[in-house]
């Protein structure tokens, strides 16, 4: 039988550039945002005390009634404003909350406007739901820019914040998201922020939530997970907080697509919210150690240009004298080191690699050496 896959199955093949997700033997993976941490054993121990006291059966579609509650007060708390748990929807991770968001509000045709360098995966929805993503370029030192986004605004629908930014480490200010608003305001755009890297900010640097911006609320998504911030990348669990309207269509896109979320699993997440911890202090601290190795080997490479991230644990390095994005990574490949090609994250992106440094220090120091060989050669070509 002749098989043609489906029309949004061919949208997302003709537009997505994100590399399949596999493990090679011998490569040194700085591609994916997978902290090396093991999760913090509080967390582990919940997750077995749930499992022992009978958490195994279907969970609520929605998600656990106590989680749900917990999660409600702390984004009270951050947004200075009423959330209630009936917003809030659990998600089969943060992937999952953009799924269920994007695929809730977006119908074919809809203008979705994504400030650039960006996540990946939000164009790939877009497609999926049969929407036109429109990259909007950001400033050179990759800030928001209200006029690029005014230009693109008229006739679209929603715009996506991803911040702190996944790949460049920007972290917006207050000044920034306000005046992001303002376009959203003038032009009626919903607005999806995904502030998974919340917590790993570095320098002293403030964080501002969009849950913070009094003229962003009444069109929010806010979309997060407990991956990046617990360390919990396998455990799939995420959530989305949203206008009633907007939370009952996510809620019933997730309940078509991914069913009830794992019972136990949500209890442990509870407890990652609940219980008093230093272990995310601890791990944002590494990981701007890594940072700092990052930058202090990159310095001087010949052709190298990398701006000191703010946030989030990736570096967006720009090789000048490579070819494109793409010659980086396989040369990178050839040397046994896994990074991600700048295009990938919007047209801005291209001449750029993106390193992660989520990953241990040893293996990352060697990766950073080998790459620096890959820029030395690049660089040595471009004389001859």
């Amino acid at each position: 039988m002749a098989f043609t896959p489906s029309e949004a199955v061919q949208r997302i093949a003709r537009f997505s550039q994100r590399p399949p997700m596999r493990r090679q033997p011998g490569v040194i993976a700085l591609t994916a945002g997978d902290p090396d941490f093991d999760t913090p054993d509080y967390i582990r121990r919940a997750l077995i005390e749930a499992i022992e006291a009978g958490y195994t059966h279907y969970a609520d579609g929605q998600g656990d009634p106590e989680l749900r509650a917990a999660l409600a007060e702390q984004l009270s708390r951050q947004a200075g404003a009423a959330y209630a748990p009936e917003q809030i929807q659990v998600t089969h991770g943060g992937s999952g909350a953009l799924a269920a968001s994007i695929l809730a509000v977006v119908n074919p045709g809809d203008r979705v406007l994504l400030p650039e360098p960006t996540y990946s995966l939000y164009g790939d929805l877009v497609s999926f739901a049969g929407g036109q993503p429109v990259y909007v370029r950001q400033t050179a030192d990759f800030r928001l820019d209200p006029d690029a986004l005014r230009a693109a605004a008229p006739g679209a629908k929603l715009a996506i914040l991803c911040h702190p930014c996944n790949p460049t480490g920007a972290v917006y200010t207050r000044a920034e998201l306000e005046a992001f608003a303002a376009v959203a305001a003038e032009h009626d755009l919903l607005v999806l922020s995904d502030e998974a890297y919340d917590h790993l900010v570095y320098d002293g640097v403030e964080f501002v939530s969009t849950l913070a911006i009094e003229a962003l609320r009444d069109r929010l998504i806010y979309c997060q997970t407990f991956s990046k911030t617990y360390a919990m990348t396998g455990w799939r669990v995420g959530y989305v907080a949203a206008p009633q309207p907007i939370a009952a269509a996510a809620a019933r896109v997730h309940r078509t697509f991914n069913g009830t979320m794992n019972a136990a699993v949500q209890r442990a997440a509870l407890a990652a919210i609940t219980t008093p911890s230093d272990w995310p202090e601890r791990m944002r601290r590494e990981y701007q150690a890594r940072r700092e190795m990052v930058l202090e080997y990159m310095a001087g490479a010949p052709g190298v240009e990398v701006r000191p991230p703010e946030g989030a644990f990736y570096a967006f390095v720009r090789c000048d004298t490579a070819p494109s994005s793409m010659a980086v990574v396989q040369a990178a490949l050839e040397r046994g080191v896994g990074i991600r090609s700048g295009a990938e994250y919007g047209p801005s992106g291209e001449g750029y690699v993106r390193l992660a440094y989520s990953t241990a220090r040893e293996p990352l120091q060697e990766a950073l050496l080998r790459l620096r060989d890959v820029f030395t050669d690049f660089a040595t070509q471009g004389k001859n």
